[in-house]
């Protein structure tokens, strides 16, 4: 199973300006924008290290992922939350030559935790041939603007960055180490899995 990311976050879409209050940084004549580039940096950091621990996209973007093989018949848990759209779903045979499968044959079951590409009216999903792949094309994401995130992860995210960006010069922090402050916002945000991908 492969998950790739089509496109970035674009950088208008980031609250550098609302991160840069977050930090008291100064502002008037000397706010020229030069630290931009490094809130940027810090923010993007701490929104891919959430999103990681969460399974879940905070802004809105483009994602593919390849399966070898379906965990069900009649449905497939999806590897982010929350899924916004399924655009397309391609089967591909052992030397590569794909087929679209037909809107009508697969429909997305939306939830919170754990979305789901289903068969529709309760069919099984389309067999995945021998050797073969599917690939699916989707859009997950709470919005695509940064007001549509949850207040709790925005501040997760500013909490964070705020924490990569006061220890930026320092060495000894233990890698993939975040806050208990960061970490008690976004428990409840933690999907229950049990048996992997089921």
């Amino acid at each position: 199973m492969i998950l790739t990311e089509v496109a970035a976050v674009p950088a208008t879409a980031l609250p550098v300006r609302a991160f840069a209050g977050h930090l008291r940084l100064g502002t008037g004549f000397a706010d020229d924008g030069s630290q931009d580039v490094v809130l940027e940096l810090y923010l993007r950091a701490a929104m891919a290290a959430i999103e990681a621990r969460l399974g879940r996209v905070l802004l809105a973007r483009s994602f593919v992922w390849t399966v070898e093989r379906w965990r069900e018949d009649t449905s497939q848990a999806l590897p982010v939350a929350p899924v916004r759209l399924i655009e397309s779903v391609m089967l591909a045979d052992a030397e590569g030559n794909e087929t679209a499968v037909d809107a009508l044959a697969w429909s997305l079951l939306r939830d919170a935790q754990r979305p789901r590409l289903v068969g529709r009216f309760g069919r099984n999903l389309p067999r995945i041939p021998r050797g073969g792949s599917a690939t699916v094309r989707l859009v997950a994401g709470f919005g695509a603007v940064w007001d549509e995130v949850p207040g709790d992860l925005q501040q997760a995210v500013f909490l964070l960055a705020a924490h990569y960006y006061e220890i930026r010069a320092e060495a000894g922090t233990p890698a993939g180490w975040i806050p208990f402050g960061v970490l008690a916002l976004i428990e409840a945000y933690r999907a229950t899995r049990i048996g992997g991908m089921s």
